[in-house]
């Protein structure tokens, strides 16, 4: 007889049925950011293999080194081509005059 009473005033408690879930919220978000953080601070803690290492020193591509590729260029026979909208056919659209395009889908 004890046991439905307690119980039934257990559910009317709004302490249990909003502060217990919340400070579980707050308490357990605290714990989990902490272990995303700890990721982040083990991942800088982490070696890089020496060849791996050395091969990226040997590759060193500046932005310097790739303008003085592009640097006499020319762009006078760049053409603009659009891609093609969803309900369009790629094959059909690519290195097209959107001219032509325009007097098939009429």
């Amino acid at each position: 007889m004890v046991a439905p009473a307690v119980f039934r005033a257990l559910r009317k408690s709004k302490t249990l049925r909003y502060g217990v879930p919340m400070l579980l919220l707050v308490v357990g978000g605290s714990f989990g950011l902490r272990e995303f953080s700890q990721i982040r601070y083990d991942a800088v803690k982490i070696k890089v293999d020496p060849e791996l290492e050395k091969k990226l020193k040997e590759n060193k591509i500046t932005l310097e080194s790739e303008y003085e590729k592009i640097k006499n260029s020319t762009f006078e026979d760049w053409k603009n081509i659009r891609g093609p909208r969803p309900w369009e056919d790629p094959e059909l659209l690519q290195g097209r005059n959107p001219e032509t395009l325009k007097s098939k889908a009429t």
